[in-house]
């Protein structure tokens, strides 16, 4: 039986893993692993590197859908530090006794854009009632699953807030985390997304249609925390985030820092 979980266990790592960046321990140094929301892949891969410089513990990263990594922790992972694009994932863990509760902390916030193709000459000003349907007009909305991703609820429960959600609730094309609905978009395999403003920063092919209000949805902010049997470093790095330095990086990304909350 114990074979057979840890072979499980490994399958499930590799499933994470092709979003990730790993490394080698630096020479001298220790060595942790973070698991972290997709929308957090090039602020935590900078973050990451300047963590490994200053201190000479490498961090392996590891990228996917929220709800795919606590569950991954949940399975009985070796993770040192986790970063969540909600609270509800990390509630969920923080109910399982998993986490270390007084390691916890929010590291940075984020805004819901609507995004298009940069060639699009789709123009719409989100508000209530907002013809997002006719506007798609043959093609579909990319969102990340709204059953289980964070960005997708937000989505979810934004469209639902201004009305136009029954309208488009049949022509998603879910994805299994948001950089994935960002892709969809970049591609031209759907002429409108919905993704973090942090995530339509990084991708030239697409810009930003709108800025969903932020009383459409709950506040988008990233919780952390160290899981139970996580090494010290994991905590370190976490203090390292929300350190003056790390959270200039945060806000070049265009991530909201974690004392704006």
């Amino acid at each position: 039986m114990r074979s057979c979980r840890r072979a499980l266990l490994a399958l499930g790592l590799l499933a994470v893993a092709p979003l990730g960046a790993a490394a080698a321990p630096a020479e001298g140094g220790s060595a942790i692993t973070v698991f972290a929301a997709a929308s957090m892949t090039n602020v935590l891969e900078e973050l990451a590197a300047d963590f490994t410089k200053a201190t000479g513990t490498t961090v392996t990263l590891s990228f996917a859908a929220s709800s795919a990594l606590a569950r991954q922790i949940e399975a009985g992972a070796r993770v040192d530090a986790f970063v969540s694009a909600d609270e509800e994932w990390m509630n969920y863990l923080g109910a399982r006794r998993l986490i270390e509760p007084a390691s916890r902390r929010d590291v940075a916030g984020n805004a819901l854009v609507l995004i298009a193709p940069a060639d699009s000459r789709v123009a719409l000003t989100i508000k209530p009632g907002f013809a997002l349907r006719a506007a798609l007009a043959d093609g579909r909305l990319a969102v990340a699953d709204p059953d289980t991703v964070p960005a997708g609820r937000y989505a979810q429960a934004a469209l639902t807030q201004l009305g136009v959600w029954d309208s488009v609730a049949a022509r998603l094309a879910n994805a299994d985390n948001v950089r994935a609905a960002l892709a969809f978009v970049a591609r031209g395999e759907a002429p409108l997304g919905i993704v973090y403003a942090t995530d339509a920063l990084i991708e030239k092919r697409v810009k930003v249609v709108g800025v969903f209000p932020q009383s459409t949805h709950a506040p988008i902010r990233y919780p952390a925390a160290v899981p139970v049997g996580g090494r010290p470093a994991g905590g370190a790095f976490l203090d390292f985030l929300v350190s003056p330095a790390g959270q200039a990086v945060f806000t070049r990304y265009g991530f909201i820092r974690a004392n704006a909350l």
